[in-house]
């Protein structure tokens, strides 16, 4: 237990002090990112997450990074067990912008970051405040930035797959995109939810799977491509833990 409480404050502290370097740093390079998508700051901001995951000295599983394509937008799909997933996927090759929950941004140095970066905040309990991040994402994808959105909307409590939200599959479906299934695994083990304690170092797993066109269906067969891109992510889930 005296390990956890030290492993905990080393991350925590080491954290803390790459978050008050990396704001300023970060508002220097948005103040000149002419980009209308910030697509320079949010690359900084994935350097600044994968920075992150290595102050957990982690031993890191990355595979199906081959399935990404250059130049190609996507909506990518990611399962969600942690507050360690969302600085584990600045290790996928895309410029993106995460969909987050709005309370998010309101946190001092995370939420600061998220804003400069310009990503997507939502708030699922305000059907006006989700449409308008919808609109916000289209706008993204059209002018040629991904999206990632957890599907499940929240984190799983023992890492089980929830239910995934339609939304993510309508917006793909009715811009054109694939969508690029991304399993985590790993991180709620490490991290839970709602836990200050890091548990003892385990594995963390990212796995790109190959991305799922949308081409030819249309926005009523959007709970099927849900239901297809769940399964194939569940069996990788199962793979990873066999």
């Amino acid at each position: 237990m005296i390990l956890r409480y030290l492993r905990s404050i080393w991350i925590w502290s080491i954290s803390a002090l790459l978050f008050l370097v990396w704001v300023p740093t970060l508002a220097i390079v948005r103040l000149f990112d002419r980009d209308p998508l910030a697509l320079r700051t949010g690359r900084m901001l994935r350097v600044f997450g994968r920075m992150l995951i290595q102050v957990h000295l982690p031993e890191l599983h990355l595979t199906g990074l081959g399935n990404i394509k250059a130049g190609q937008t996507y909506v990518l799909v990611a399962n969600h067990q942690s507050f360690i997933d969302i600085p584990l996927i600045s290790y996928v090759p895309v410029d993106m912008k995460c969909m987050a929950r709005e309370n998010l941004f309101r946190v001092p140095f995370a939420g600061w970051v998220l804003r400069l970066s310009k990503e997507v905040p939502i708030d699922r309990k305000d059907p006006r405040n989700a449409a308008r991040a919808m609109l916000q994402c289209v706008r993204f994808l059209k002018g040629g930035c991904s999206i990632l959105i957890y599907a499940e909307g929240t984190r799983s409590a023992d890492g089980a797959l929830l239910p995934f939200a339609e939304g993510p599959f309508q917006l793909a479906i009715r811009q054109g995109v694939p969508v690029l299934p991304v399993v985590i695994d790993g991180t709620g083990i490490n991290l839970g939810k709602n836990a200050a304690l890091f548990q003892p170092k385990k594995p963390l797993y990212l796995t790109v799977l190959p991305p799922v066109s949308t081409e030819g269906w249309n926005a009523r067969q959007a709970p099927e491509l849900r239901d297809n891109v769940r399964d194939r992510m569940a069996a990788e889930l199962d793979r990873l833990r066999s």
